[in-house]
C-alpha cells in the first residue's frame, strides 16, 4: 500500500481553508490572515510561529493550474526523495526566504509594507522545484533548467512594479537550486569514493 501524499493532503488542506476564510465574516478573515502573516510588524514583534503557520493559509483560493502544479512538483519530490525530504525543503526555502525578506525590510518606515499580508505557499513551492532540477538528467539539462528557472524568478524583480515577494520567489527558489547543487556535490563525492576503492 502506497504512503499517504502528504503533498496533496497539503494542497487540500491550503485550499479548503481558503475556502473557509472566503465563508467567515470579513473581520475575521482579516484577523486570521493577519495574525498568520510573515509581515514586518509581526516578525519584530517576536511572532516567529508565523514562519510555519504563514505556510499554510492564502489570501484566495488557488487557481486551479497553481494548485494542479502545487500538487505535482510536491508529490513527485515525495516520489524522487521521499516525504521527509520534501517537507525539509519546503520548509527550509520558506522560512529561509521569508527571513532574507525581513532583513532587507525590517528597517523600512513605510506602513504599508510593514503590515502587508505575506502568506501562502508559493516560497516553498519555489524552493522544491529548485531542488527538483537534481532529479533531471546531468549536464546541459540540468544547468539548462537551472539558468532557465532563475530568468524565470528573476524577470518580476527587474521590473518597475515589484513587490518584496517576487524578490521572495527568487531567493526560495536560489536556496532550492542551492540545495539540488549540495546533493550533485555529494552524489558527485561518492562517486568517486566508489571509483577509488574499485581502483
Amino acid at each position: 500500500m502506497n504512503p499517504l501524499p502528504l503533498g496533496a493532503v497539503y494542497a487540500g488542506a491550503v485550499q479548503l481553508g481558503a475556502y473557509t476564510l472566503e465563508r467567515i465574516g470579513a473581520p475575521e478573515r482579516e484577523h486570521v490572515l493577519r495574525t498568520c502573516s510573515t509581515n514586518v510588524d509581526n516578525l519584530a514583534a517576536g511572532r516567529w510561529e508565523t514562519l510555519v503557520s504563514s505556510a499554510f493559509v492564502v489570501e484566495e483560493p488557488m487557481p486551479l493550474p497553481y494548485a494542479l502544479l502545487l500538487v505535482a512538483v510536491l508529490g513527485y519530490a515525495e516520489y524522487a526523495y521521499g516525504a521527509w525530504w520534501t517537507a525539509a525543503v519546503f520548509l527550509f526555502g520558506h522560512t529561509t526566504a521569508t527571513l532574507l525578506v525581513y532583513g532587507a525590510l525590517r528597517r523600512t518606515p513605510d506602513p504599508g509594507v510593514r503590515r502587508a499580508l505575506d502568506v501562502g505557499t508559493s516560497y516553498g513551492f519555489n524552493a522544491v522545484l529548485g531542488a527538483l532540477t537534481s532529479a533531471l538528467p546531468r549536464g546541459p539539462v540540468r544547468t539548462a533548467a537551472r539558468i532557465g528557472l532563475l530568468a524565470l524568478a528573476a524577470a518580476p524583480v527587474l521590473r518597475r512594479d515589484r513587490t518584496f515577494t517576487d524578490a521572495g520567489h527568487l531567493a526560495a527558489l536560489g536556496l532550492g537550486i542551492g540545495v539540488s547543487l549540495a546533493a550533485d556535490f555529494r552524489s558527485g563525492a561518492n562517486h568517486q569514493k566508489i571509483a577509488q576503492i574499485a581502483i
